[in-house]
């Protein structure tokens, strides 16, 4: 148990929970007074810390920049009495703010720009960046002094871990997320359990595994249950993205049942994991602090791999957000890259009416915020089945693409259709990835891209809202590394403005000499 001192009680403590149970149970009443109402004046402390497992971000290219992917929600500006507090480790370039500034609608520059304020902790380590203000306490007053109603603000936060908990302690302010007493249900294991409970087709597998024994006769009882299964994954129980997944593969004789002997012959050769580097000794000390899952791969073709996302607010009501089909990628293509919106056509609705049943069984265990379910979809004759396969309890990959396309266009998610519609009824897809990478990229400053982004027109235009919107922008000249949103009225014209992109972003670093 690690303690704040004299600034608050220990994290993890029976006092911090209580006061923070506290502090969520005002949740409800702001949500009813503040967030119905755009001209009430309220202040939105957005800490967009990844406070996850270290060791695996840490493989994540230019992670520390993924700070800069909630920059979405300086949006809210565009609500005249709303003050924003952005929270980042290091400083963001002035001209990637600007950029954001400048998408918004309606609002005067300067009138946005006073009512930011940019805070940052100076501090490039790998640590948490709620963990870096917790260890501020002067930065803690800074805040608490520009907090001027705190009965009228809340935090926003990428996910909720007992730093965010200790946060919201020491700063009076409730979360609008996930009480870290329950992530356990977004965990690998939790979600299957969930799935059960809420009667949602999931793989064949086991949870609850502890260690290299258990993962070992969960591989054994699985084949035997599945003489002809192929493959299986192994999954760490608070992997992300895709990083904490392994891939193992019988390469046996079909029917063929080998005893656990067997498998812990093999196993510590033959799988092969997701994330960059990692090596068996790394992913089994993982496994044993975390726990995990196996699970059969699921075989078919066509296969997808959409998401359904869902809010509870505080009221306890289910809300479908958006789907996606999520774009994968790494060596067994279940590494997060991008997405697209809305999922296929075929079984948008079904999963859409599989996240609202998985939502009713969150919001019955307390949950309140935003959620996804993960599913791995494949036709089977005429039928399409769904398969669960994790949920995610915080913000994720898809958030900030969907938040940018309502902000910009101003209309809204029909449910009935899945479909986004503008005020004018015009419909919106987009293509959307973290990872527009190459080597030629580097040394790209944001002015350079801003440059480029003009000159080639692919920026976002407000009159036919359609267009680019670049994010991870801090990443590109030390990494090579940018996202992007690119928005068009159908599929098609989203998919082409992504490749155009790409093309031209190859084009302008043609010239580019590697080292």
């Amino acid at each position: 148990m690690v303690s704040l001192g004299a600034a608050g009680p220990a994290v993890g403590s029976g006092a911090e929970r209580e006061a923070f149970t506290a502090l969520q149970g005002r949740l409800p009443e702001l949500y009813q007074r503040v967030f119905s109402d755009p001209m009430k004046p309220r202040t939105v402390v957005i800490v967009p810390s990844l406070s996850m497992d270290a060791a695996t971000l840490q493989k994540i290219d230019g992670v520390h920049h993924y700070e800069e992917r909630m920059l979405c929600m300086l949006t809210l500006l565009r609500l005249p009495r709303t003050k924003i507090i952005y929270l980042t480790s290091q400083a963001i370039a002035p001209s990637v703010v600007d950029y954001f500034l400048n998408l918004l609608q309606g609002v005067p520059l300067q009138h946005a720009r006073q009512r930011l304020l940019l805070l940052n902790c100076y501090d490039g380590s790998p640590k948490p960046l709620t963990q870096k203000i917790l260890e501020r306490p002067r930065l803690l007053q800074r805040i608490r002094a520009e907090i001027v109603a705190p009965e009228n603000a809340h935090l926003s936060c990428f996910n909720v871990s007992e730093w965010e908990r200790s946060l919201a302690v020491l700063l009076g302010l409730p979360i609008y997320g996930c009480d870290p007493d329950l992530l356990s249900w977004g965990s690998k294991s939790g979600g299957r359990r969930c799935f059960r409970e809420a009667g949602v087709l999931t793989a064949d597998g086991f949870e609850d595994l502890r260690d290299e024994r258990d993962l070992f006769q969960a591989l054994a009882d699985l084949r035997a249950r599945n003489p002809h299964l192929r493959k299986a994954v192994v999954k760490l129980n608070e992997g992300f993205s895709g990083e904490g997944n392994a891939l193992f593969r019988f390469d046996i004789e079909p029917g063929e049942v080998p005893d656990v002997a067997w498998y812990a012959a093999q196993v510590p050769a033959r799988l092969r994991c997701e994330a960059k580097d990692e090596t068996w000794s790394g992913f089994i000390d993982k496994f044993r602090r975390m726990g995990g899952i196996v699970e059969a791969w699921i075989e078919g073709d066509p296969k997808f791999s959409p998401s359904v996302q869902c809010r509870i607010n505080p009221m306890a009501a289910v809300r479908i957000i958006s789907t996606h089909d999520q774009v994968l990628g790494g060596p067994g293509g279940q590494i997060f890259l991008g997405c697209t919106f809305p999922a296929g056509d075929a079984y948008r609705l079904a999963i859409q009416a599989a996240g609202a049943k998985v939502g009713a069984v969150l919001a019955a265990k307390g949950v309140v915020g935003r959620f996804g379910v993960d599913f791995i979809t494949v036709r089977q004759g005429d039928q399409w089945l769904n398969y669960a396969i994790e949920i995610n309890l915080r913000k994720g990959g898809t958030t900030h693409p969907f938040m940018m396309l309502d902000y910009l266009a101003d209309g809204s998610f029909d449910a009935e259709s899945g479909l986004y519609r503008t005020p004018s009824g015009e419909t919106r897809f987009y293509v959307a990835s973290d990872n527009l990478e190459d080597p030629r990229f580097i040394g790209l400053s944001p002015e350079d891209l801003i440059d480029i982004s003009v000159c080639r027109d692919l920026h976002f235009h407000g009159a036919g809202q359609e267009g680019v919107v670049f994010h991870l922008i801090g990443a590109l000249s030390e990494f090579g590394k940018l996202g992007a949103v690119c928005i068009g009225a159908d599929a098609v014209a989203a998919q082409a403005l992504f490749d155009r992109t790409r093309r031209i972003l190859h084009e302008e670093t043609a010239g580019v000499v590697q080292p």
